[in-house]
């Protein structure tokens, strides 16, 4: 067996330790941005054959989230945030996500209510709310308290910092205490 690859897995295997301990001891490093639904009224139903309709919410490789309790138009339904189908969704990025809200049919595909591109960055009011209106279909307000941080410049998690670190680390072949490294980036962040 050559060096190269003896040094190839020693660092292989101090990488997969060093990352294991950082989730294990610093979870809350990897932050994520937690959307919920504050409010919400619709303004027509789709459905013929239903008497109530199933509204739900869906972002792209999310799953839907029901909202059992929307079942009348031009009713304005305010939310807590504790509801058990709540958050809606999580931002782990600054990436914008494909999200909309849809009425369940029961022949055809589901109806859209509204389908649109939401961002970290709409939230940009002081308490992290943001607002969507579409005409003749519904009003809705989100709230993302750690939503403002994108919009301040700040990074969503220091994970990536300590990630790329570590990989450059792995790629130079250096013999590092990675778990030193990581501890010695969180303490400058």
């Amino acid at each position: 067996m050559s060096v190269q690859h003896l040094q190839n897995s020693r660092v292989s295997r101090l990488f997969l330790f060093s990352f294991i301990f950082f989730f294990t001891y610093f979870p809350g490093l990897v932050l994520s941005a937690v959307v919920t639904l504050s409010s919400i009224e619709i303004f027509t139903t789709h459905e013929w054959l239903r008497p109530t309709p199933s509204v739900y919410f869906r972002c792209s490789g999310d799953n839907k989230t029901i909202l059992p309790d929307v079942k009348k138009k031009h009713v304005l339904y305010a939310f807590k945030g504790e509801e058990s189908w709540q958050p809606l969704t999580e931002f782990t990025a600054r990436k914008c996500k494909r999200c909309g809200f849809y009425e369940k049919d029961s022949v055809l595909s589901d109806d859209e209510f509204d389908e649109w591109e939401l961002c970290p960055s709409d939230f940009t009011a002081p308490d992290g709310k943001y607002v969507h209106f579409k005409e003749k279909e519904l009003n809705a307000s989100f709230i993302c308290p750690e939503c403002l941080s994108f919009s301040n410049g700040e990074p969503l998690a220091t994970f990536e910092i300590s990630f790329t670190a570590i990989v450059i680390f792995v790629h130079a072949n250096y013999f590092v205490d990675a778990t030193a490294a990581i501890i010695k980036l969180i303490k400058r962040s």
